[in-house]
């Protein structure tokens, strides 16, 4: 268990213990990812920043989703959980979820682009893996910007969805993989829907421990 996402940030950094010093870079994906993406930058002392990507959700059932979009374009299209859904409905879902990812890229980093990729190490962040459709878009995104290595670090995930992601990337780092794996919320004491305003708070954090350095 995990006290908050903090805690398991923290957690997980250790976990990722070989990166520290290594110039890598944490891409974390909000808003859930972003505490635990900072702890991690923190302690292997990397750069850090935000990849913006969206759940694309059944319009009868939002908390539900058949993939995801990444803000280059990069997605993911679960098509046995997508078959009952037209093509124009598949693309009106995206089109308003790119708009999302739009309006996060302006507000949460404040326009800025992505970090060059070209060539680096990136570490994935996010507060766990359910079934992968977001975690699976990023991976492309990465890969389209020209990551060399990807690890993808997450403190919880089911085992069905590390075997899947393990497929795409060059490591896959879990703290923990509950034998009866529900939903990631259910190795959090304290787990609440994250507010922009505490992305922001985490990254201004972020930007003042930069600074502070130089």
């Amino acid at each position: 268990m995990f006290d908050d996402r903090q805690d398991a940030g923290r957690q997980l950094a250790q976990k990722l213990d070989v990166y520290k010093g290594k110039g890598v870079l944490v891409l974390a994906i909000p808003r859930g990812g972003v505490a635990v993406g900072y702890e991690v930058a923190k302690e292997l002392d990397a750069d850090f920043s935000i990849l913006v990507t969206r759940k694309l959700p059944f319009p009868t059932n939002p908390e539900a989703g058949f993939g995801a979009v990444a803000e280059d374009g990069s997605r993911y299209i679960n098509e046995e959980a997508s078959a009952w859904l037209s093509g124009r409905q598949i693309e009106s879902i995206v089109e308003r979820q790119r708009q999302e990812v739009r309006r996060r890229i302006a507000v949460l980093r404040q326009g800025d682009p992505l970090p060059d990729m070209e060539g680096r190490t990136v570490i994935l962040v996010d507060d766990g893996i359910a079934m992968g459709s977001t975690m699976r878009a990023s991976i492309e995104c990465c890969k389209n910007q020209g990551a060399e290595k990807i690890v993808v670090g997450v403190p919880v995930s089911g085992g069905r969805a590390v075997e899947e992601i393990e497929k795409l990337v060059d490591e896959v780092v879990v703290v923990e993989q509950p034998e009866r794996f529900r939903a990631v919320a259910q190795v959090y004491r304290n787990w609440y829907d994250v507010p922009d305003r505490e992305v922001l708070d985490t990254l201004e954090r972020w930007r003042e421990r930069v600074s502070e350095e130089e």
